[in-house]
């Protein structure tokens, strides 16, 4: 589905993502080093469960949020990779309830 352009001469680094090790280069940002690695679903929508994806990739619409070492609710399309970054889904919180 995505994939890098040709001819890039940026710098290879690695970080890792739920325990994988996932190859990206200088520059990525989280997002778009996941998704040249094929991983699409970064959450669970809280009130349907559904699988969030990266969507916007400019920070407006929060459906790409992840963990980063350790510190939830972290957009990844803003955040640069850096060597050594831990990446994990973002945990849904409990389901909204309707009563008011």
């Amino acid at each position: 589905m995505f994939r890098r352009m040709a001819n890039l001469t940026r710098k290879p680094l690695n970080f890792e993502f739920e325990g994988m090790e996932v190859e990206a280069l200088e520059g990525d940002t989280v997002a778009t080093a996941l998704l040249a690695q094929g991983v699409a679903n970064l959450r669970r929508a809280p009130v349907s469960s559904g699988e969030r994806a990266p969507y916007c990739m400019m920070g407006m619409c929060f459906e790409c949020l992840v963990e980063i070492d350790g510190v939830a609710h972290q957009q990844a399309c803003l955040v640069p990779v850096k060597a050594g970054l831990r990446v994990a889904r973002q945990k849904s919180q409990a389901k909204v309830g309707h009563d008011l």
